[in-house]
């Protein structure tokens, strides 16, 4: 029993006849009899009683139509919820900790605004772990820094991050020709941000005395206060931490100083909810509006 079997059947039972039947479904009607004998043969009952040229439902042939009515509903319905691009449902979103802190509220809160319909599951990591939940379908899209493998993912892009150097407030400035802090203050191995530090202190031919790992933005930044060593981070981190005035500033000496984050999915899986969140990203005006809300504070 298909589908298009019961499209026939239906047919004949609202039209009254085959002939009527196959004028509706715009068939030849040698095509709709063949196909409903296939169905009576499938089932091993007639569905109709023949009385000449006349077609009544046989008992069976009354039991089947309401069936057949909710299996071809069921059958649209599946389509349209396929086929629906309106976002709703689960969200499953992952972002590097300094773009789920600082970047994602005012975007997230326009996003919930609009699509109401839509329950957004937020989680963290660095560019391998994201990448890695990704591939494995543990969530449906990420924001981490470049580079994107292409061969596996699509992207658009969505922020860019100023990166400086942090220390002590009085921490002699950090320059090219200096020799570098001892102690480093970094995230786990995957962090673009360490990846690019430790890169810096292996091409000025030093290595730190001490590597510190830690598991937030701000509790780094407190070490950095005291005195503990430096930090790598974008520059929009700083205006969150209460006790940013203790803290210098320094441009990084590094090769690469600015960091771009773009929303990646799997190749080829954009769900309207991707879609949705990628269309409000590209935004100009919210673009203008992040801008303007990670302006460097004054010190």
């Amino acid at each position: 029993m298909d589908l298009s079997q019961l499209r026939m059947f239906l047919a004949v039972v609202e039209e009254g006849s085959v002939t009527r039947a196959a004028r509706k479904l715009h068939r030849v009607q040698s095509n709709v009899t063949t196909r409903v004998r296939q169905l009576e043969e499938e089932l091993g009952v007639d569905l109709f009683i023949r009385e000449g040229k006349r077609l009544r439902l046989s008992h069976a042939g009354h039991a089947l139509v309401r069936y057949a009515r909710d299996m071809l509903d069921m059958e649209r319905s599946a389509r349209e919820a396929v086929l629906d691009r309106t976002p709703r449902g689960l969200f499953r979103l992952g972002a590097m900790e300094s773009t789920a802190a600082v970047r994602l509220p005012g975007p997230l809160t326009e996003f919930h605004r609009r699509f109401p319909h839509v329950k957004l599951q937020l989680s963290t990591g660095n560019p391998r772990q994201l990448s890695a939940a990704l591939l494995q379908g543990e969530i449906d899209a990420a924001l981490f820094a470049e580079p994107v493998a292409e061969a596996d993912f699509d992207k658009t892009a969505a922020f860019e991050e100023k990166l400086v150097l942090v220390t002590a407030k009085d921490h002699p400035v950090i320059t090219a020709r200096n020799e570098p802090p001892s102690t480093i203050l970094v995230f786990e191995n995957g962090c673009p941000n360490r990846r690019l530090l430790e890169r810096w202190y292996e091409h000025l031919g030093h290595m730190p005395t001490r590597t510190i790992e830690m598991a937030s933005y701000h509790a780094m930044l407190g070490c950095v206060v005291v005195g503990m060593g430096v930090a790598l981070l974008p520059e929009s981190v700083l205006r969150t931490f209460p006790a940013h005035k203790q803290l210098r500033r320094h441009e990084f000496p590094g090769e690469t100083r600015v960091l771009r984050t773009a929303l990646v999915w799997p190749k080829g899986h954009a769900t309207p909810n991707v879609e949705a969140l990628a269309d409000l990203l590209s935004s100009p005006a919210r673009s203008r509006t992040a801008r303007r809300l990670t302006a460097t504070p004054e010190r």
